[in-house]
């Protein structure tokens, strides 16, 4: 496994675009992001769990019953979402983008990212089509920025691995930082690959895969109306076509693994206002479910949050989340301690708390990757969950948003 350059365009047969087509009233933003692959891919997707779904998803959903498409087009500043006409205006972004590409309209991934309840108008994406279009190319950055929202940075990765001999590459790009919570976050990712594996398999390993990566992912436990997860793998790498598990579908799951990690460590630290990553590891647990049980609550305790803003080592808090979480563990026997860069330092034993320097618990949690680490003492099953701090700066973001 290496990592190299390209993101979305990492791998054979990709390439992408983003443009600033009219819907941000920032014109320095990009606002309309493009995915193509060459040819026709396995594709397959995961979405959010809210009730309440954004028009794009319910057409990408449709989209990719046959397990195939070939173009993402993804607009940002509107969440095209319980809008009366939805439905057809996510339809005419696929429709657009097919009669731009020459490609069937049902093989086009739509997405969209932004404000909810506010209609979204087609004249921009509309008129800003083939200017996406011209400008496809190795442009995966300029697809990450037009997927941002709140986002202050942009999000991608790629990585090269081997199958039977065969080299290939997966890359993939993401927005997300505020309203994200476990159970699927606000985010969109979209993955490329060119190994070749059958849609089946795709969707086996995304379904699997984000079990432990994005449903594990919270900055302020809100579960978002639009999110996706979406792979398309084109087979360009020219591999034996991975049709049923073995050694070459866990090979595929690792490399899928290796994005979606980083994906998840980039979205939690750029949390809106966050200044930290917060990352909780679980172990000693009964079971998995327990494990991850606990890794969310910890992550998710808005006191736990806020402490790590302020570098307190308030230990307190993370026993508090443990014991509301719900899962069946023993108090009594669980130990915590906070690690970063600067160390590593205990703070709770066995339920209770133990003499440590408040001094070097401070300069460790000053940091801006903090590790929150947690022993149940009660088995063999661990879990890993990611978050940041609840700063100041959350409130100003989220209270005009809209606005």
């Amino acid at each position: 496994m290496e990592l190299i350059k390209g993101g979305v365009c990492a791998a054979q047969g990709f390439t992408a675009s983003g443009v600033h087509c009219g819907i941000r009233k920032n014109k320095s933003k990009r606002d309309l992001a493009l995915i193509l692959s060459d040819s026709v891919a396995s594709a397959a997707a995961v979405y959010t769990t809210n009730l309440v779904k954004g028009a794009p998803l319910v057409v990408t959903k449709m989209h990719l019953a046959n397990g195939k498409a070939q173009a993402v087009i993804c607009n940002s500043g509107n969440a095209n979402t319980c809008n009366a006409n939805g439905i057809e205006i996510a339809e005419q972004m696929a429709s657009l983008t097919a009669d731009a590409l020459g490609i069937n309209k049902e093989d086009v991934v739509v997405a969209s990212t932004g404000v909810i309840g506010q209609p979204l108008d087609i004249t921009p994406i509309a008129n800003g089509m083939p200017q996406l279009v011209s400008a496809l190319g190795d442009n995966s950055d300029a697809a990450a920025e037009g997927i941002m929202t709140t986002d202050t940075v942009m999000k991608e990765i790629a990585v090269s691995f081997e199958i039977d001999g065969v080299t290939c590459k997966i890359g993939g790009i993401a927005k997300g930082s505020g309203m994200i919570h476990p159970n699927m976050a606000t985010m969109l990712v979209f993955i490329t690959t060119d190994c070749a594996i059958s849609p089946e398999l795709l969707s086996k390993a995304l379904s699997n895969d984000i079990q432990n990566t994005f449903n594990m992912v919270s900055v302020d436990g809100d579960t978002s109306t639009n999110d996706m997860v979406c792979v398309l793998a084109n087979g360009k790498a020219g591999n034996a076509e991975i049709t049923e598990e073995g050694d070459a579908f866990n090979t595929f799951m690792k490399a899928l693994n290796t994005v979606t990690v980083h994906l998840c460590r980039m979205i939690a630290g750029d949390g809106e206002g966050a200044t930290k990553l917060l990352e909780c590891k679980v172990t000693g647990a009964a079971d998995e479910a327990v494990a991850k049980t606990v890794a969310k609550s910890i992550i998710c305790s808005s006191l736990t949050k806020a402490a790590m803003f302020g570098a307190d080592a308030n230990w307190g808090r993370v026993l508090c989340a443990i014991g509301y979480s719900g899962a069946d563990v023993d108090v009594n026997k669980v130990d915590v301690s906070f690690i970063s860069a600067k160390g590593e330092i205990p703070v709770c034993k066995n339920g209770a708390g133990i003499e440590f320097s408040e001094e070097k618990a401070k300069e460790i949690l000053l940091e801006k990757e903090i590790v929150i680490s947690v022993g149940l003492n009660s088995g063999d099953a661990s879990a890993t969950a990611w978050g940041c701090d609840l700063t100041y700066e959350y409130v100003k973001i989220n209270g005009d948003y809209r606005t």
